[in-house]
């Protein structure tokens, strides 16, 4: 039995004890909510920030949602993923969704459901040393990259859209972890890869912006979409209004991330807390200005899709890619999920 002064001594640990846990309750699943696994395409980066900022802030729980987020390795991986049935929904790049819907037409069905990156971050770093300051200069030139580099399958795309002969140049097929290595040390001519990741990797290996020619694919006349959230075609028929809630969720946290990219890096450090912050703080707000704020995004909203421009980025994929097949539109990209409008207009049409 329990003395007054041992009562006095345990009250405020007890009282402590439960405040913690009701601080725990946002975070922890109810067991109604419907439970969603999701596949990223990359690290914890500063572009995962609103994914990880509804996650943490209970946005996903404010609308029934209880959901898993895991890091990926490649958007390929991501689609696939999905595919397989492991998780429900994912981010990828639109053109490998592309590619895996004409390569798979009885497969199972996946689609996108909100564009986050309105133009494709890919982009061909050069060294200016080697004489090379426009596309025409890349003729018999070196470029690496992996071979599942969004740059890599889309030169086609590039070399045409800049009248240069897609063979003209010699690729090398290598590690993503290698290619600004191997631009720095010289062994190549060129790489490509995302905006936001190359560039801080070569100035993380002592090469400025001044040293390098940087020929952006939406700068350049590739008018493909780049990365969207992707779901489960059969999950999200079972589940329209779990797919509509986390696209509203993420809605929410991207506005937030897009106001305040500082507060939103703070997310993805509560994740993977050996972060670089301030680098990674740079890498989104990179992301946000190249191919997030685009003058199509301040007039329509983010999110959603042109639909004469997603044909013409489909037939241009099949091409480059030399697809057998073509998916249709309406199977690439399902808007019926989106926030109103409204809802998506994140950035002021004056572009103030």
């Amino acid at each position: 039995m329990m003395t007054p002064d041992s009562l006095r001594i345990a009250a405020p640990r007890l009282l402590a004890g439960c405040a913690a846990a009701l601080l725990l309750l946002p975070a922890m699943g109810h067991a109604d909510d419907t439970q969603i696994r999701f596949q990223l395409d990359w690290r914890f980066e500063g572009p995962s920030a609103p994914f990880l900022m509804a996650a943490e802030k209970g946005y996903f729980a404010d609308e029934g949602l209880d959901v898993q987020i895991d890091s990926g390795s490649g958007s390929a991986g991501a689609i696939n993923r999905v595919a397989s049935g492991a998780y429900e929904m994912g981010f990828g790049d639109l053109n490998a969704l592309v590619e895996f819907l004409a390569e798979n037409p009885d497969g199972p069905g996946i689609q996108g459901v909100y564009i986050v990156y309105d133009g494709t971050p890919a982009a061909v770093f050069a060294r200016k040393d080697r004489g090379i300051e426009s596309p025409a200069d890349l003729a018999g030139k070196t470029i690496a990259a992996p071979t599942f580099d969004t740059g890599y399958r889309a030169w086609g795309v590039f070399a045409a859209a800049n009248d240069l002969d897609a063979d003209a140049v010699e690729w090398q097929n290598v590690d993503p972890t290698l290619r600004e290595t191997l631009l720095t040390r010289g062994d190549v001519d060129a790489i490509t890869g995302f905006y936001f990741t190359s560039l801080l990797n070569l100035e993380e290996r002592g090469m400025s912006e001044e040293d390098l020619t940087i020929m952006p694919f939406p700068d350049y006349g590739v008018p493909l979409y780049g990365n969207a959230i992707i779901a489960s075609e059969s999950f999200a028929e079972a589940n329209p209004d779990a797919v509509k809630g986390f696209l509203r969720a993420f809605n929410r946290a991207l506005g937030e991330t897009i106001a305040d990219p500082e507060a939103a890096v703070e997310y993805v450090k509560n994740r993977d807390g050996l972060i670089d912050v301030e680098m990674e703080t740079r890498r989104l707000k990179l992301a946000i200005d190249g191919v997030v704020d685009t003058p199509e995004v301040r007039e329509n909203g983010v999110g959603g899709v042109d639909d004469q421009r997603l044909a013409q980025s489909i037939q241009l994929v099949a091409d480059a890619y030399e697809l057998e097949s073509i998916p249709t539109p309406d199977q690439v990209f399902n808007s019926s999920y989106l926030p109103t409008q409204e809802e998506r207009m994140l950035f002021s049409a004056e572009g103030e």
